[in-house]
């Protein structure tokens, strides 16, 4: 396991295996959270036999940066490279108080969990490629801290709604959740942090059993099973009312308000029945609607509805009494959309390789 992934738990047992004292944990922890050092040689309080034995065991960088975009809105996108050649993205996303009513100066981070990703969601570029692998909670954990460090800004809110699913990468989400919460590590409040499903349903409910305040976002994007499995097929496996009544349940337990994120896409899931539908089932468990048009995708054929529709989808939600906005996507000119700038750097990498 990597060193950003190890708890303070984890740590005192390494040091205990090393001989070392339990405090030893802390000063690491001060290390490479509080300083952001990964160098173990310049962790000049720890013995040169500790700082060797760590140097072997645990590699200094998780992430390489290959690429940065940034937008005329200041969304930028970050493109990294892993240990065994596989590409992810990160986007740095500036204040959207349609989102969370922040102040200006805020700033949100958007990850990823998985490289490529299995579930087929037809709007999304991420799982065109395919799935490739989970990624680690250290490699979760490291988008946060390679990002603030190399924007220079600080990252106020974490959202995992980057490429892959979430929920299907579980045990190393809650993992990456639990060190980028605690103090001793990042010190994000839970409530500034938002896992995004497309509606695995068992894992919602796990989810809603965790102690942490961390708030849950829908992938819905149709109101009907048929328009619903249409662009998301796990809709045939987890249909609406299972979904909903696992979003009641998280709601009961939880105490908080979900998020019910929604892309317009022309002729697809646009038209005004849709719109009535989805207010009620919003209503039914407390949700905020937020609606998105449709960021274009190379490679997919669907469009973003006219702007007189999207308003008057929006207008039927909130006469409805549905608390809903419409949010127009950041990141357009930069292909922010999850997936979009890895696609395109792996077909130049193909081409290039296929040139020599």
């Amino acid at each position: 396991m990597e060193a950003l992934a190890l708890t303070k738990s984890d740590w005192e047992s390494l040091m205990t295996e090393c001989g070392q004292p339990n405090y030893r944990a802390a000063q690491i922890l001060e290390w490479l959270f509080q300083k952001r050092i990964r160098s173990w040689e310049e962790m000049k309080n720890l013995p040169a036999s500790l700082r060797e034995t760590l140097a072997a065991k645990f590699p200094p960088h998780l992430l390489q940066s290959i690429r940065e975009t940034g937008s005329r809105d200041t969304t930028r996108k970050f493109l990294f490279r892993l240990h065994d050649g596989q590409l992810i993205e990160s986007v740095l996303i500036p204040a959207s108080p349609a989102l969370y009513g922040d102040a200006s100066d805020r700033r949100t981070i958007c990850v990823s969990s998985q490289v490529g990703c299995a579930y087929g969601c037809k709007f999304c570029a991420s799982g065109l490629d395919g799935w490739k692998r989970n990624l680690t909670a250290g490699e979760i954990v490291d988008q946060f801290l390679q990002v603030e460090a190399l924007s220079g800004e600080k990252i106020n809110n974490i959202v995992f709604m980057g490429m892959g699913e979430p929920m299907a990468n579980y045990e190393n989400l809650i993992r990456a959740i639990g060190i980028l919460n605690a103090s001793w590590g990042v010190g994000i409040g839970a409530r500034h942090m938002t896992v995004s499903t497309s509606g695995l349903v068992p894992r919602i409910r796990d989810l809603a059993a965790q102690p942490l305040q961390v708030r849950l976002a829908i992938s819905f994007h149709g109101a009907t099973d048929d328009v619903r499995s249409l662009i998301m097929p796990v809709n045939r496996k987890y249909p609406i009312e299972e979904l909903l009544s696992a979003c009641e349940d998280y709601v009961r337990s939880k105490k908080q308000k979900i998020t019910f994120e929604y892309i317009l896409i022309r002729d697809i899931n646009d038209s005004l029945e849709q719109a009535r539908l989805l207010a009620r089932q919003a209503r039914r468990v407390g949700a905020k609607v937020n609606l998105i048009p449709y960021n274009t995708v190379e490679g997919l054929e669907w469009e973003r509805p006219a702007e007189d529709r999207q308003e008057e989808f929006l207008d039927i939600l909130r006469r409805a009494g549905t608390d809903a906005t419409l949010r127009r996507e950041k990141g357009h000119d930069i292909a922010a959309a999850c997936g979009q700038l890895r696609l395109q750097v792996e077909k130049s990498f193909a081409a290039a390789d296929a040139l020599h």
